[in-house]
């Protein structure tokens, strides 16, 4: 069984028996918004919409994770960082209408308007899947460089270098 990170005093707890091509798919679609390669990101999305509620969850035990070494570093990250950062992994990566999408509906959910943002989605887990997947690389770039962002994201998500 894998390990995830969870903040506790001994760092780790055994995962949740999310399968490796669910995990590696998060992991992937941050990479991708990390690089900005819109092709890389065309590729995965079929993938990532075979399984999306899960991928989704995986993308929140991401963001959780990276939120919480934002907090730990003392790196400054406020709502609006938030909403700047994630309008700027997605502008030129996604078509306009998705884009929109996208942006609206992060900025609803970092002020916590989750039923907004839900309204905004329009059902579609896959906004969720780009939101979730263009803050991870966001924050994450505010604390790692990229090469340490995708080792320490595939480390929790117990994936094998």
């Amino acid at each position: 069984m894998s390990e995830s990170f969870d903040g506790s005093t001994d760092g780790h707890t055994p995962a949740s028996d999310v399968p490796d091509h669910v995990k590696r798919t998060a992991v992937d679609l941050i990479a991708a918004y990390t690089d900005r390669d819109r092709e890389e990101l065309d590729g995965l999305v079929p993938h990532a919409s075979d399984d999306a509620d899960a991928v989704m969850s995986e993308l929140k035990v991401i963001a959780a994770f990276l939120s919480r070494r934002v907090q730990q570093t003392g790196v400054v990250w406020k709502p609006a960082d938030s909403r700047e950062a994630v309008a700027r992994m997605v502008a030129e990566m996604l078509p306009p209408e998705l884009e929109f999408a996208v942006s609206t509906a992060w900025e609803a959910h970092s002020v916590g308007e989750e039923e907004a943002a839900e309204r905004l989605t329009q059902g579609d887990p896959m906004v969720y899947v780009h939101m979730l997947a263009a803050f991870g690389a966001a924050i994450g770039l505010a604390v790692y460089k990229r090469a340490e962002l995708l080792s320490v994201l595939r480390q929790v998500t117990g994936l094998v270098e």
